[in-house]
């Protein structure tokens, strides 16, 4: 299997939110990209300039930190020339890798819009190079940008920030110093395409936590009355378990937390994340993991103190 390493750059509408395409807020008009093997070695490059065709004047912050001018856009190829050619250079085994998460979402959103959706079927699993080195040599929650990465691992800066073909290479220089047993075990998954039906649904296991990516629901109220959906499961034997702490919010509504007690395997703390598809619809994003009992009792603290808040709230 090879790495693809791949950066882009897009536009925005230049007249304001009110005249923007909601199909297409960012339109691409540069991809790069690097070619490793296996072992993380060299293989090839990519680069395309696209010609826009939503917006073809260039927002002034894109223009800025580009340095691009609407002239050697003008030069490019239109994207659906330049998206097939990458796809097709990409090969038949490969994975992505990005820095964050926000360029496979904007790849697939103007593949959308241009009703190119089943070149790239989802959902995709990826390397989030930003969240590898996060993991690697700091605290794993803060995500850095590109060129301080750069700069701590001491890497050839040979090149400017914020054009797609140099911040390719060098987020593929910072991912070739990431630990393969780092890469093996943290990949990520994007899900703009989530699964649409019960037997697509994903199931993802890592070193500490079990994390399930459920099926489609036409409202929030559905998806939380799924009992599949909303099992608190052990991560070690796969059993329902008995709930210590039921299923309460923790983040404007997105966020649910539940505590359930495995008789063999202790406490597992349940995450339900509820997120919106493009389509309007509702999935969830479901992780568990083992907790010990002091973390257990702080949940618990929180879910009394919450709803203690929530009825002072109500009597007001």
């Amino acid at each position: 299997m090879n790495y693809v390493v791949f950066d882009l750059e897009w536009n925005q509408c230049p007249y304001g939110k009110d005249f923007e395409n909601p199909r297409i807020p960012f339109e691409v008009i540069e991809i790069g990209a690097v070619k490793l093997n296996e072992k993380k070695e060299y293989l090839d490059t990519f680069h395309a300039l696209i010609r826009p065709t939503v917006y073809r004047r260039l927002h002034f912050q894109t223009s800025r930190v580009i340095g691009l001018k609407e002239a050697d856009l003008r030069k490019g190829r239109f994207f659906r020339d330049a998206v097939r050619d990458f796809l097709a250079w990409c090969g038949e085994d490969f994975r992505f890798c990005t820095w964050g998460t926000l360029d496979l979402k904007e790849l697939q959103r103007n593949l959308d819009y241009y009703h190119m959706e089943k070149l790239l079927p989802g959902p995709i699993l990826y390397e989030d190079v930003q969240k590898l080195f996060a993991i690697a040599y700091e605290n794993r929650k803060d995500r850095r940008a590109l060129n301080y990465a750069v700069e701590y691992l001491h890497l050839p800066e040979d090149g400017e920030f914020h054009l797609a073909r140099e911040d390719a290479v060098y987020t593929a220089r910072v991912f070739q110093t990431i630990p393969d047993d780092i890469i093996k075990t943290n990949y990520s998954i994007d899900c703009y395409r989530n699964p649409k039906t019960r037997e697509e649904e994903i199931i993802l296991r890592y070193p500490d936590y079990v994390k399930f990516v459920s099926r489609e629901f036409d409202t929030k109220e559905q998806l939380l009355q799924a009992g599949d959906v909303t099992a608190v499961r052990c991560t070690e034997c796969g059993k329902d378990v008995r709930r210590l702490v039921r299923y309460f919010s923790d983040g404007g509504g997105k966020n649910h937390i539940a505590v359930g007690k495995c008789e063999e395997h202790g406490f597992i703390k349940c995450k339900l994340r509820v997120r919106e598809s493009e389509d309007g619809r509702y999935y969830a994003i479901r992780t568990t993991k083992r907790i010990s009992e002091e973390d257990m009792l702080a949940i618990r603290k929180k879910e009394a103190f919450l709803r203690l808040k929530r009825q002072n709230r109500r009597r007001k």
